[in-house]
């Protein structure tokens, strides 16, 4: 039984490691975290929508969207504009930066792992995830909340340097 909870432990280390070299990977080609990544790719496939939108999809707080967006913004890598018939509404969209960027930017473990996951049968894929959830429990992980970006370090998930710096 040991043996188990060692095999367990070391896979887990071996996907916490993955992700963190693709984050670092990922920053050192592009100043970019996976969640800013994913929410530039999220904008790129959209064309222009609203923050709302961009957290709903990425499964992630309006709060945390919002120091994305600003940190994108920021980096000039999107823009912002106002609705033309409601000017409360906000229109996201990437800019030229924003675009060049993502043309370099490396195919991370997220790509990977849909490319592999989508290509497992159903019940592959139910199994993954309910031993997945039940890893997290097991880690009192309940009480956190999370969405569906690898990003090893939380804290920079809002985290790319200005034009100003």
């Amino acid at each position: 039984m040991e043996d188990r909870t060692k095999l367990a432990l070391t896979a887990m280390r071996k996907i916490l490691r993955a992700t963190e070299a693709n984050s670092k990977k990922l920053m050192q080609e592009t100043g970019l975290t996976p969640s800013q990544l994913i929410f530039l790719q999220i904008l790129d496939s959209e064309q222009e929508t609203t923050a709302g939108h961009v957290a709903s999809r990425m499964g992630i707080t309006q709060a945390t969207t919002t120091a994305l967006l600003q940190k994108l913004e920021n980096a000039g890598m999107i823009q912002r504009r106002r609705g033309e018939k409601d000017r409360r509404q906000v229109w996201l969209s990437l800019t030229e930066m924003g675009r060049k960027v993502l043309a370099i930017a490396p195919d991370g473990v997220h790509a990977q792992f849909h490319q592999q996951f989508s290509a497992l049968k159903d019940w592959e894929q139910i199994m993954l995830v309910t031993a997945l959830e039940r890893v997290a429990d097991m880690l009192d992980s309940g009480h956190l909340d999370a969405a569906a970006v690898i990003d090893h370090v939380a804290e920079l998930a809002a985290d790319v340097p200005s034009r100003d710096e």
